[in-house]
């Protein structure tokens, strides 16, 4: 089953509000084994809203939609159920006697314009808003040469929309699938190269037409390769996960760093606490990011030790490796940790063709000394040379 979301009102299109709805249904859909195809925002205009749920019970089995149940003449998703459907909007006595029955047991009288929210497009059934003055939409629309579509339209009040998925919709989805079917998602997180050069040593991992499917994305050049799949339980699911997880694994060795919510500060502070090794770093192009990483890493400050900041107008060449290595041995010896882990600052020129920073590791035995191309958009460049430090330090480790 494929299902599209629908967020309404003017606050979301123009950006003034964060459509959180969306992704909370998205993932509630997920769970319950439907593909999200679609999501749809759309502004408080009937002739908008009507052409969305057109189009979306054309091509979707499932329609969600949040948002415009309100009393207020914006508030226009009944109207455009009943528009879109070609039926009539028909008062539900029931939906009334409980919105009367919420004012008065709240000691306000309630307006008169209220009495639209028990409106239904015939042929609907609504559903109860325990909560709120605001019932819900459940309603079958035939489709052209396709099964018919549901669509379930709720409240934009997060806490009312869930109160009522949970009582009522979810249950309704269950009902409605011709068999159980879960969807599930494993995240294999990488680091070290391009999303391209990733792509090309997978063998055909990425075809659209496979089963689990492997999505590629990529943030502050971490990839995250989502391994997605749909079967009759969560176990089958993960099972039939394995194979692809293996072969990623052999495909990419060293550059695969961790799974799920895990960053390199949380591979780095878990190989330190398995070697029993303790951590300092001095950095100046990255500007106390890794300490902050590593903090929240390491909450309990097991592994990491808070080094002294250098003042980098005293350091001659603060781009330099030699910097670098000077600030690693330094931090190391004074702050008495097994490592030192240092970011030289970034060159004058970042820009040029052979800007590089420089990274230096002060380990017991040796001093490491790495340079990195500063090639990235200024947006990222602090993020993303706090990564390349943090995966310096992981593979010397390993």
């Amino acid at each position: 089953m494929r299902a599209e979301v629908i967020a309404i009102g003017d606050e979301l299109t123009t950006g003034q509000r964060l459509d959180t709805n969306t992704q909370w249904l998205s993932q509630r859909l997920t769970e319950l084994g439907v593909q999200v195809a679609f999501h749809t925002t759309i502004t408080d205009e009937l002739a908008d809203n009507v052409a969305a749920f057109q189009a979306a019970c054309q091509r979707a089995d499932i329609v969600v939609a949040t948002g415009g149940l309100g009393p207020t003449a914006d508030d226009l998703t009944r109207d455009a159920i009943a528009t879109a459907t070609g039926t009539k909007l028909v008062r539900d006595e029931a939906s009334l006697a409980h919105i009367e029955q919420l004012f008065a047991s709240r000691g306000r009288e309630m307006p008169e314009r209220n009495q639209v929210q028990a409106d239904f497009p015939a042929g609907s059934v609504p559903i109860h808003n325990p909560h709120g003055t605001a019932p819900g939409i459940e309603m079958s629309i035939a489709g052209e040469a396709r099964d018919p579509c549901t669509l379930f339209a709720l409240p934009g009040v997060p806490a009312e929309m869930i109160e009522m998925w949970e009582a009522t919709v979810a249950p309704r989805i269950v009902e409605l699938q011709p068999e159980p079917r879960v969807i599930r998602h494993r995240r294999i997180k990488c680091f070290g190269v391009g999303e391209s050069t990733l792509e090309a040593m997978l063998p055909d991992l990425i075809s659209r037409d496979r089963e689990p499917r492997v999505g590629i994305t990529v943030s502050h050049a971490t990839i995250t390769l989502r391994i997605t799949a749909t079967a009759s339980d969560e176990a089958t699911c993960l099972a039939s996960m394995e194979p692809t997880v293996a072969t990623i694994y052999d495909s990419l060795g060293d550059l695969v760093f961790g799974e799920d919510d895990e960053e390199l500060e949380h591979a780095v502070v878990r190989i330190l606490k398995e070697r029993r090794l303790t951590l300092a770093v001095n950095e100046l192009a990255t500007t106390g990011l890794l300490a902050e990483w590593l903090q929240v890493a390491d909450a309990d400050l097991a592994v990491f030790r808070i080094g002294k900041e250098s003042n980098v107008s005293q350091i001659a060449k603060p781009h330099s490796s030699t910097a670098a290595s000077a600030l690693a041995e330094k931090v190391r010896s004074e702050a008495q940790v097994d490592i030192g882990l240092a970011v030289a600052a970034f060159p004058p020129d970042r820009d040029g063709p052979d800007a590089h920073v420089c990274v230096s590791i002060a380990l017991p035995d040796r001093t490491r000394r790495l340079r990195f191309p500063c090639a990235a958009h200024p947006a990222i460049l602090r993020s993303r040379t706090a990564k390349q430090a943090l995966n310096a330090l992981r593979l010397a480790l390993l």
